[in-house]
């Protein structure tokens, strides 16, 4: 996540990352809430299980997160698309504006049942890259500049 993060704080955004344990997302969550504070003006995410552990904080009824970017989210494992519905279950219950950037060939989520998932969201921008699988470091200036954008926006109102 360093990339991310550099490339955040050179825009003027604070960011930081935090260490999850590698385990089942859900199981996660409770070393995810000891690392990130809980207050409306944090907006949360990460590149791939790390933004599926956050996407499920973002779920969560009393969370009060301010925004979600998720790089390269994990829709399903490689050839297993018959996981991605059980994959995204918490979307609807996601209130906070979510800012999704995915490569147009990545194994982990396929894009047609990514375009096809988003709509559960209640308010999300899903921006795709042709050509590129489960990294986004290619096109990284061009991710940069779009989260430092939308967080722009949120913070704006």
């Amino acid at each position: 996540m360093a990339p991310y993060v550099n490339g955040l704080l050179a825009r003027g955004m604070d960011a930081t990352a935090i260490d999850l344990p590698r385990r089942r997302a859900e199981d996660a969550l409770p070393a995810f809430h000891l690392a990130v504070p809980s207050e409306g003006h944090v907006v949360v995410g990460g590149q791939s299980y790390g933004g599926r552990v956050a996407s499920l904080a973002a779920a969560e009824p009393d969370a009060p997160y301010a925004a979600l970017v998720l790089f390269s989210y994990p829709l399903h494992p490689p050839g297993a698309h018959d996981r991605a519905d059980a994959r995204v279950a918490h979307w609807p219950s996601i209130r906070c504006p979510v800012l999704l950037l995915s490569g147009g060939s990545d194994p982990f989520a396929r894009i047609d049942l990514l375009q096809a998932a988003v709509p559960r969201l209640a308010r999300a921008e899903l921006v795709t890259y042709p050509g590129l699988g489960h990294t986004l470091k290619p096109v990284l200036e061009d991710v940069l500049d779009r989260t430092a954008a939308f967080l722009r926006g949120v913070a704006e109102g």
